[in-house]
């Protein structure tokens, strides 16, 4: 039945290829379609843990800073920042002459009503974590914006540059509400949004009022969801589409012999990893989560699920985040496993079910994978791979952790503002329970709080090592996941496309969009 599911895939696919190749290229000279791997659950950028929801949104948001292709903090609409001796009080210069795409002046006070609406419990925002340490935020003048801190908190600027603290238009928020903001994307980007058809392409057009000279270089851009990997590689090939993300492994070797296309590898901090409910049975039991860290060989995972482009991890916190402790994955022993079982009760195994975050193709290999695996041990479970909305739904906006209906969970996780705090906190804290941010394992260790707090607010870097280590080395303990592969970034663009790139977080930077 499998067999047979792939092959009408792989037809489907050669149908549209050969459509497409009859028709000829579809892109015009001064429009850009960029196929992503999945369609975005909103494109309200304070409501997403999705890095690539986030991706999508920069081509209308921008921030008070950014980063670069290095992972280094850049300014935006900040020019400059000064901060006070205590490490409380943050004075922001914003750049002058900036629009939003509705005609509204960038300034301080619009700033503040961004920052204001995510720190309002109220609307249950999902980034509002990520700002629970200010205290105040006030508009001193148009240019001035003064930002204080309930306590120090050492990575504030890179939170700031992340791409969910994003400038949103004061007038767009009076007029469509703090939901449905989420449908009519209002920033200072160099796109102005244009339509947003579920099932199909997010379409931006070129903003004329942009701030920065000379900029887009482009008239579109169309961010366009393909979740069949052949079919994305056929968009390349035939010219329908500029961009892949993520890029058909199995494909490789075919895209590389065109000379048309440029496939890009490069290292990654994406990290992807199975959670457990750790509120429910039998995945409280410290041995359940053992056994089933024993009963994955990751280094066969990689390979066939991604094709290589991928190696066991290596910790819980990728290498390349500052403070990662390099450990080695648990490793693959079937027998050990059934015995871990047979201790916590469960002789003969159980039956479960297993989501994944993701409907891609990788990502429902991976899970067929983990089912097989599981079964070697008795472990039996249905699968189920989430569409945005339906993981939105049920994962990421479910209010009542006790009544959580997620039990195994296949997710990813990047550091996506470039250091170890949100690499860590946004998992494990206790504070960071879905749906406030994305602790779906409902885990809760006085050790790891205790660590991640104290380092939050150290400004030594000594004593910031040394705390991230145990909060790692008590994770390797409790297992509240267990982390599988490190991917590497592999994307592919025609030849005609420049200044589009993948970071090492997995985000995309399209801000430099090119065409010949």
């Amino acid at each position: 039945m499998k067999k047979n599911a792939s092959i009408h895939r792989t037809a489907q696919a050669l149908l549209a290829l050969a459509a497409i190749a009859a028709s000829g290229s579809v892109l015009a000279a001064g429009n850009a379609v960029l196929a992503i791997h999945q369609a975005p659950e909103t494109l309200d950028p304070y409501n997403t843990n999705t890095t690539l929801t986030t991706a999508v949104t920069k081509s209308f948001y921008e921030g008070l800073f950014g980063f670069d292709k290095d992972m280094k903090v850049q300014n935006v609409l900040a020019e400059s920042y000064t901060v006070s001796k205590d490490g409380l009080v943050y004075t922001f210069t914003l750049r002058k002459g900036v629009k939003f795409h509705d005609g509204t002046d960038f300034n301080a006070e619009a700033a503040k009503a961004t920052l204001d609406r995510v720190m309002d419990p109220a609307n249950r925002l999902l980034r509002a974590n990520q700002f629970n340490r200010v205290a105040k935020v006030e508009a001193v003048n148009p240019q001035t914006l003064r930002i204080t801190l309930k306590e120090p908190f050492g990575p504030f600027i890179n939170a700031l540059a992340h791409a969910s603290a994003a400038m949103i238009s004061p007038t767009a928020l009076k007029k469509w509400g703090n939901k449905d903001i989420a449908f009519h994307p209002v920033g200072t980007g160099p796109f102005e949004f244009v339509e947003w058809k579920q099932t199909d392409a997010i379409v931006g057009k070129k903003f004329a009022g942009y701030w920065k000279q000379g900029y887009p270089k482009i008239d579109q851009v169309s961010w366009k969801p393909v979740p069949e990997n052949s079919t994305r590689a056929a968009m390349l090939q035939t010219g329908e589409a500029d961009f892949v993300f993520t890029l058909p492994y199995e494909q490789v070797a075919t895209l590389e012999k065109s000379d048309k296309v440029e496939v890009v590898s490069a290292p990654s901090i994406i990290q992807r990893f199975l959670t457990f409910n750790m509120l429910q049975k039998p995945f409280d039991n410290p041995k359940v989560r053992e056994a089933i860290g024993y009963a994955i060989n990751k280094e066969a995972l990689a390979k066939v699920a991604f094709n290589g482009y991928a190696f066991a991890a290596q910790g819980f916190v990728p290498q390349g985040v500052e403070y990662a402790v390099k450990m080695q994955p648990i490793p693959y022993n079937v027998q050990k496993a059934k015995e871990l079982l047979k201790e916590a009760g469960y002789p003969n195994g159980f039956e479960s079910t297993l989501w994944s975050g993701y409907n891609n193709t990788t990502s429902q290999k991976t899970i067929q994978f983990l089912q097989q695996q599981l079964a070697q041990v008795g472990i039996k479970v249905s699968l189920e791979a989430l569409e945005p909305g339906k993981r939105a739904e049920l994962v990421d906006s479910w209010p009542d952790p006790k009544t959580a209906k997620v039990r195994l969970y296949y997710i990813g996780w990047s550091s996506s503002t470039g250091e170890a705090d949100w690499a860590m906190r946004p998992l494990f804290a206790t504070e960071s329970w879905a749906p406030k941010l994305a602790n779906y394992a409902f885990y809760s260790n006085p050790i790891v709080d205790e660590s991640i707090a104290k380092a939050l607010v150290s400004t030594d870097s000594a004593e910031r090592a040394t705390l991230y280590k145990n909060a790692q080395e008590q994770l390797a303990k409790d297992l509240p996941r267990i982390p599988l592969v490190t991917e590497k970034v592999l994307y592919a663009h025609s030849k005609r496309l420049s200044g589009v790139y993948v970071m090492p977080d997995g985000n995309i930077n399209s801000s430099e969009i090119a065409l010949k």
